[in-house]
């Protein structure tokens, strides 16, 4: 029997925000991670991209910070009047008055602060907290990077309940006191194995550390590596662990594609694959590992006739809100993008992804992958591999624990010089070195024996 999200104990008003969203149905994680949320509990969450996990922490965090507000105006401390002073009844009113706006300035102050990496992103969750607080009578703020620093602290100034937040911003409005962390209740850290790493974690443990004592936190990701297990162990006080799907784990409505080709055929390769699809797809998303790569692969497609677009770090932000818009509404048939684009984007209807990089890191390539194949609709994906790129591709084996399925595009002809793996090899790392064996019988890493071979 299907489960509602009245009975996950979540009010009235929350629910009427759950109407606005478009939801039937709790999601499996939605399920496990809301009544831990409500009840006060830490939660350390992770489910695979296309789940709800955005709205797993938004609808109980509104709720609790509704239900559980600062008690009263409790006044700023004041100083001590001199005691040789005589009492002053103008000063008295003045001290009084400074009491009040204290007070006031006191109560804009967010309790709810939800921290993640993009800007992109944190324009989604706002997007979402803002459709509740519509129907909660609450204000969600946002503030990121390459927006209007006037209009954020303007924003701030008239009241906030749930503030979505990247960490540079964040960081330089609470130096210039334009907002505190003095009234935070809930800390939700989205995209939680980037906020931990040691790109983030930096930024991160300063905000942390403006927060009070007590407070409840909540992480939420798609990968939580073990890596940052001894960071969450002392983060979060015996913490509700949710696991919808093993660490690594893809989608099941993705069909994956392992694509060998040299270098030099990519650009070849990716333009006769988008040509190949029948029908044209609507929306494909193209990943590179730089932003160089970006820019020129942007070049070559618009050359070939297609409507293209690029999101990378260096875009003005504007240029990047109106490329992802573009992409959205179907404007454009290709954004090719660097990782910015690979966590928590939830754009409906990408028809495929298409790595023309193998990422660095496995976990980008769940992320990568996860951007179709959403909502249990079906996706798939494409990753191409030169010759260079067996050794990053082996770690996402590894980490997925799944082989991904060589494939050939029909009537392409490749060069020779690309390297074919061999459908038996193993997703468990060898405890060999990956330069043993002997190279006049092709056994090293990747480039034959076990591993595979050249065409």
């Amino acid at each position: 029997m299907e489960i509602t999200f009245a009975e996950l104990g979540l009010n009235e008003q929350i629910l009427a925000g759950v109407a606005t969203l478009g939801f039937s149905a709790p999601t499996p994680v939605q399920a496990a991670a809301i009544p831990a949320v409500l009840a006060g509990k830490d939660v350390v969450a992770s489910a695979q991209t296309g789940t709800g996990k955005t709205a797993a922490f938004m609808l109980p965090t509104l709720q609790r910070i509704a239900v559980e507000k600062p008690g009263g105006t409790e006044k700023l401390d004041a100083k001590e009047p001199n005691a040789s002073a005589k009492p002053n009844a103008a000063a008295g009113r003045g001290a009084k008055h400074n009491a009040k706006r204290g007070d006031a300035k006191r109560n804009t102050y967010p309790r709810a602060l939800i921290i993640t990496p993009t800007r992109e992103l944190a324009a989604q969750i706002d997007a979402v907290a803002k459709s509740v607080c519509a129907s909660t009578g609450q204000q969600a703020v946002i503030v990121t990077g390459g927006a209007r620093y006037k209009h954020q602290i303007t924003a701030l100034q008239k009241g906030c309940d749930v503030l979505v937040a990247t960490p540079g911003r964040l960081i330089d409005l609470l130096d210039k006191k334009h907002t505190s962390l003095e009234n935070i209740q809930v800390l939700v850290l989205d995209e939680a194995d980037r906020m931990l790493d040691m790109g983030f974690w930096p930024s991160v443990h300063r905000i942390m550390e403006q927060l009070p004592k007590a407070h409840q936190t909540l992480l939420f990701s798609a990968t939580l590596p073990a890596s940052i297990t001894s960071t969450i162990d002392a983060l979060l006080k015996d913490p509700e662990r949710i696991e919808i799907a093993r660490t690594g784990q893809t989608a099941a409505t993705i069909e994956q594609h392992l694509c060998s080709v040299t270098q030099g055929q990519k650009p070849q390769l990716l333009k006769a694959l988008i040509d190949s699809f029948d029908p044209a797809p609507e929306r494909v998303l193209v990943f590179c590992r730089t932003k160089s790569r970006v820019d020129s692969i942007y070049k070559n497609l618009k050359a070939a006739g297609l409507k293209v677009d690029v999101m990378h770090a260096d875009r003005p932000q504007k240029a990047r809100a109106r490329a992802l818009e573009r992409f959205r509404s179907g404007a454009i048939q290709v954004l090719v993008a660097t990782d910015v684009m690979s966590r928590g984007i939830d754009i409906q209807g990408i028809d495929a992804v298409i790595n023309f990089d193998v990422p660095l890191d496995p976990e980008d390539y769940v992320h990568r992958i996860g951007r179709t194949g959403r909502a249990g609709a079906a996706g798939q994906a494409f990753t191409f591999m030169g010759p260079d790129e067996v050794t990053p591709l082996r770690e996402i084996e590894y980490f997925t624990k799944a082989l991904i399925p060589t494939w050939d595009l029909s009537g392409f002809s490749y060069d020779t010089g690309r390297i074919m793996l061999q459908d038996s090899r193993s997703t468990s790392k060898t405890t060999r070195s990956m330069f043993s064996g002997s190279r006049s019988r092709g056994k090293g890493f990747g480039f034959g024996g076990r591993y595979g071979r050249h065409t």
